[in-house]
């Protein structure tokens, strides 16, 4: 990391104020060609900005922040400019004929806050989902993350794992006898109290919902109004509604947030046993391949015929409707009777589903390194060798390293922050 990277950091012009970020060595150098002067440090000066024979650029704010305390480590200076493409475009030619500038790459600042050790892997995957957040829930959960709540959670576990590996080295250098009973009184109770803690973790609703939103499939055979009610509940014409049988042939998806909720619905082709259409032969396996990974259906179907779990949905009431016994909810998508207790049970039912607010949401990888690192600790448990037990808890350890960032691949980093903007 010895070039020295600039990118636009705030929202693509025309805007207001146009924020210009430079990272590296120099940082420093570049903002004094620009601006004349290195500005005192940490304080917003205003200053006219020239190319170095002398032309204007703008007048702007800017503002220098020497290393390594700063967002990513290293010197780090900000040009706060008019928002208009051609200012924009003209400060970002003059830094990119400076020798050993470069535009950075998407998420490059915030590999290097990593790399330089300002945030660890989790709160780095937690400023991802903070700037991906579009509901509340989201938003609180992500904060969570990325503000540290899991990092500080797993140095303690980590801490914990380092004392008990101590004891049983001193177990293997000094104990008389290769047996774990020569272990401290408290050794096993401690590393019982450790893995009911993994387990509450890795029982907590996974971030996967919650980021991708709580997914509701409309499923039931032809003509039972499935489209008609997938389009009221997105608020949205998205889905085409005849009297035809078969008109859906395709899973349709759209992304609502009700109450601040996150939900994918799904439209589904009418589920019949026979077809003579290849074309809606294919929707209907793409509608029971949608069924299996809902988590919750909505049955338009005659009672009793919806998979396992499935909502009994009296549909179409203002036309008479399928008769139900046991609906769990009545409704007509036309008149929009019983729509809004449909939405608040869903929603509630979503909220049970999804972490509760504030909480840090372990995300998939997270979830396998840490129930890797509570099988490694149980594995420790049933072992009578130190020498067992101690490579049970070495295990353990790198699982947690890897949480963090300690133990990390490239091809793995290459991905997560290639998910971030150029600018952050």
């Amino acid at each position: 990391m010895t070039d020295t990277i600039f990118a636009l950091s705030s929202g693509a012009p025309p805007a207001a104020i146009a924020v210009l970020r430079l990272s590296g060595p120099q940082a420093g150098e570049a903002l004094a060609a620009l601006s004349g002067r290195l500005p005192e440090p940490r304080r917003a000066s205003y200053r006219t900005l020239r190319v170095p024979r002398g032309t204007e650029l703008d007048r702007a704010l800017v503002l220098w922040f020497p290393g390594p305390a700063t967002a990513t480590g290293e010197d780090l200076a900000e040009l706060h400019l008019h928002g208009g493409r051609a200012v924009v475009a003209a400060v970002e030619a003059a830094l990119a004929s400076m020798p050993g500038l470069r535009p950075a790459v998407p998420g490059e600042f915030t590999r290097r806050a990593f790399a330089n050790g300002r945030i660890d892997l989790a709160e780095a995957e937690g400023l991802a989902d903070l700037l991906a957040a579009e509901t509340e829930l989201q938003r609180r959960s992500a904060i969570a993350m990325a503000g540290g709540t899991f990092s500080t959670q797993v140095e303690g576990w980590r801490a914990a794992v380092l004392s008990a590996s101590a004891a049983v080295e001193a177990v293997l250098d000094f104990g008389e006898e290769d047996d774990v009973a020569d272990l401290p009184d408290d050794f096993m109770p401690r590393l019982e109290g450790l893995v009911r803690e993994l387990a509450a973790w890795l029982s907590r609703p996974r971030a996967e919902t919650l980021r991708d939103g709580f997914r509701v499939v409309l499923a039931g055979p032809p003509n039972a109004g499935k489209s008609t009610l997938f389009n009221a509940l997105v608020e949205d014409e998205a889905a085409i509604t005849a009297p035809l049988a078969g008109t859906t042939r395709d899973v349709l998806t759209r992304s609502v947030a009700i109450t601040g909720v996150p939900f994918v619905f799904a439209d589904t082709a009418g589920l019949r046993d026979q077809t003579q259409d290849e074309i809606e032969a294919i929707g209907i396996d793409r509608a029971r391949a949608a069924l299996e990974r809902a988590d919750l259906v909505l049955w338009l179907g005659y009672e009793g015929q919806g998979p396992h779990g499935s909502w009994e949905i009296a549909a179409q009431i203002d036309r008479g409707g399928r008769g139900k016994r046991a609906a769990r909810h009545a409704v007509s998508a036309m008149t929009g009777e019983g729509l809004d207790g449909l939405r608040r049970d869903m929603v509630e039912t979503a909220r049970q589903a999804m972490p509760r607010p504030g909480d840090a949401a372990l995300n998939a990888r997270q979830h396998g390194l840490l129930a890797d690192a509570m099988q490694a600790l149980r594995d420790g448990m049933e072992e009578r060798d130190p020498l067992l037990v101690a490579e049970c808890l070495r295990r353990t350890r790198l699982s947690f390293d890897a949480l963090i960032g300690r133990a990390a691949t490239e091809d793995m980093l290459d991905t997560l922050f290639g998910r971030f903007c150029i600018g952050k």
